[in-house]
């Protein structure tokens, strides 16, 4: 992750988009990507985790699904 830059790719998106990131993940540091990320989208919304792994779309499936459909749903 540490050679691609997402930056001004972000900044063109203007539907809403929900990051969700684990401030705990070891793979991608949650400062270096959830973070900055939210903070490049216009219409970003960040949810962040405490204590979930990196594979947390597997790993807490229904925490992550219900707030996906809730960010849907609203």
């Amino acid at each position: 992750f540490s050679q691609t830059d997402f930056t001004e790719d972000l900044k063109k998106i203007t539907v809403p988009v929900l990051v969700m990131h684990s401030e705990d993940d070891k793979i991608v540091p949650y400062a270096a990507s959830g973070l900055a990320s939210s903070r490049l989208l216009r219409n970003g919304v960040l949810k962040i985790y405490k204590g979930f792994s990196h594979g947390m779309p597997t790993t807490e499936a229904e925490t992550i699904n219900a707030a996906l459909l809730a960010f849907l749903r609203g």
